[in-house]
């Protein structure tokens, strides 16, 4: 177990999270998976009470506690993409399986978690600053799925 992970509360699925994005992300994989040793609020002994897994290399502990705990969009993943096709595949396998589409780049998978999938050439707009800045964001702000070709476009006037 990593010495620091980011815990994510579940109200039951956990596992089929971190499966999921095990499947969906390169350098991601489920771990070890921990049994409930007695009944607790919301399980019974034997349920699967916590999952370790990574997420785009990133260590995390999922933990199904319940319906009691909500999560929002002040945590979030934000995953770089290098392309288009990139961007899509993320945004249509997050999306196209029972999640929602919002605003900006931003979307959020079935168990509420929310994702930013942000293409490269966004990133790099920003960090220019000034007027490239200003038209990339501009170009953004009316985005649901960011639009690379658009936003290059933009970059450049």
């Amino acid at each position: 177990m990593a010495k620091n992970m980011i815990c994510l509360w579940y109200d039951k699925d956990a596992e089929a999270a971190a499966r999921f994005y095990a499947e969906v992300f390169p350098d991601s994989a489920v771990g070890t998976v921990h049994h409930a040793p007695s009944d607790y609020p919301s399980g019974k002994q034997g349920d699967v009470l916590m999952v370790e897994f990574t997420v785009a290399g990133v260590p995390c502990l999922g933990l199904n506690g319940g319906p009691a705990c909500k999560h929002s969009e002040a945590f979030s993943f934000q995953i770089s993409t290098e392309d288009q096709p990139e961007t899509d595949r993320y945004w249509n396998a997050i999306v196209g399986n029972g999640g929602q589409a919002s605003a900006c780049g931003w979307c959020k998978d079935r168990w509420g978690i929310s994702w930013q999938i942000t293409p490269r050439v966004l990133m790099e707009a920003m960090a220019a600053g000034g007027p490239q800045a200003k038209r990339a964001f501009e170009a953004m702000m009316d985005m649901t799925k960011i639009d690379v070709a658009a936003i290059s476009a933009a970059r450049r006037g």
